[in-house]
């Protein structure tokens, strides 16, 4: 059977791509679908599946830096990570997030808000081990 594939596919970089992979899967509950190391050890294609989406990763170079490199060293990049919305990020519909959150909470995310509600459904935002965003929501009923 062939692999298939959504119409957009986020692409994120991660200074250690194996790592990221290994992560995402613990703490957003991410399925693997590829990993592709090079010669060096490096990430050099990965896929992870959350529902029927796709996020692709990749380690591009040795001195990529992620961005929680540039909100530790740089005060603009510090400033604007103390916004709480999700500027920069991949959303992902979940069944159950309350059980997604207090999962990645207990697996280290850095969590940005806690679970809100609204007309639209409940969501919570979170960062993951190299300081990516994510916002993680469940549908409103109906």
């Amino acid at each position: 059977m062939a692999t298939t594939y959504p119409d957009v596919i986020p692409m994120i970089a991660y200074e250690d791509g194996p790592a990221a992979m290994d992560w995402l899967s613990s703490a957003f509950g991410f399925t693997e679908r590829t990993r592709m190391l090079g010669q060096d050890g490096r990430l050099s294609h990965g896929e992870m599946q959350a529902g029927d989406g796709v996020v692709m990763l990749a380690s591009p170079t040795p001195d990529y830096q992620a961005p929680r490199h540039h909100r530790d060293t740089c005060q603009p990049a510090k400033r604007w990570s103390a916004v709480p919305y999700i500027v920069d990020g991949v959303l992902v519909y979940v069944d159950d997030v309350d059980a997604h959150f207090a999962q990645a909470k207990r697996r280290g995310a850095s969590i940005i808000t806690e679970v809100e509600a609204d007309q639209y459904g409940k969501r919570y935002r979170a960062e993951d081990l190299e300081g990516h965003r994510w916002m993680f929501m469940e549908r409103a009923p109906g």
